[in-house]
């Protein structure tokens, strides 16, 4: 099946926009980030995604809601609603024809199949799960970090490859977190690699409700004001090659790696040579 159609309806049907709209909750514009991560470890299509949520909202009239204590949304709720919206919109694809189907999903082109999948989807569980951060917001943001421009598998996971071969390191979840070794065809290893490449435009990382690119810096504003928080920090200067080396490293890039005395001076770069193919021999 088209993988772009489904991603675009996952983002559709979040329950956090029922959440967001529900007086009885938190009645505000909330502040979310979510990342959409695709793959598993075996390179399967594994959809979930990644939010962190400010535990309160702010009021139109400019004040803070904060979130009763050990609760921010009724999970048990969210779960049949996001399940609700995407059979819906999974519907709306089937019979608009936005689907293309071929190899292992051929059969569900025929429209009783369809159904039948639509059936046996209504009946399987969504898991909404949602957890306070101990540790404070900091190490949750480093964590949704190392997903936002990782690709589907690493390059210290691969073990050896040949003309028809890939393997490959990947823990098994299921059995234990288990570190096992995959071997998979190199026809297989590339579509199961493409299924996680993002079309062209589509946007993995989104924000919502104050963090919205549009009014964000008119509504962080306001909920600094409103929890008491001083203005954010002018960012810093940009901080130079030369500088992130010597910080880091403590090395001088500029120092001449031979005498270790004399200044190395930048004349101008070197353009990388242009790789063509051989000339043709005359006919």
């Amino acid at each position: 099946m088209h993988c772009a159609s489904i991603w675009r309806r996952i983002w559709r049907c979040g329950g956090w926009r029922t959440a967001r709209g529900n007086p009885r909750w938190l009645g505000g514009a909330i502040a979310a980030t979510l990342v959409l991560h695709t793959w598993g470890q075996n390179l399967g299509q594994h959809l979930h995604i990644h939010a962190l949520v400010a535990a309160g909202a702010l009021h139109p009239d400019g004040h803070w809601i904060t979130s009763r204590r050990g609760f921010l949304f009724p999970v048990t709720a969210l779960s049949p609603v996001f399940r609700g919206k995407f059979l819906a919109g999974l519907k709306k694809l089937f019979s608009g024809g936005a689907l293309k189907f071929a190899g292992s999903s051929a059969p569900f082109a025929d429209p009783p199949a369809q159904r039948q999948m639509l059936r046996e989807l209504r009946e399987k569980p969504r898991v909404v799960y949602t957890k306070r951060p101990f540790a404070g917001p900091k190490p949750v943001l480093d964590y949704l970090g190392r997903y936002t421009h990782r690709v589907a598998i690493s390059n210290n996971r691969l073990l050896g490859c040949n003309d028809t071969k890939v393997r490959f390191r990947y823990k098994d979840y299921a059995h234990g977190n288990r570190r096992k070794v995959m071997v998979l065809a190199a026809s297989e290893f590339i579509r199961r690699f493409l299924l996680h490449v993002l079309p062209s435009g589509f946007m993995r990382i989104r924000h919502y409700g104050i963090l919205a690119n549009r009014t964000k810096h008119q509504k962080l504003a306001q909920a600094r004001v409103a929890l008491h928080y001083q203005p954010a920090p002018q960012p810093p200067e940009p901080e130079s090659v030369e500088a992130f080396w010597l910080r880091v490293a403590s090395l001088d890039i500029h120092q001449c790696p031979h005498c270790k005395a004399g200044r190395m001076i930048a004349i101008g770069p070197i353009p990388v040579p242009c790789a063509r193919a051989p000339p043709l021999p005359p006919s």
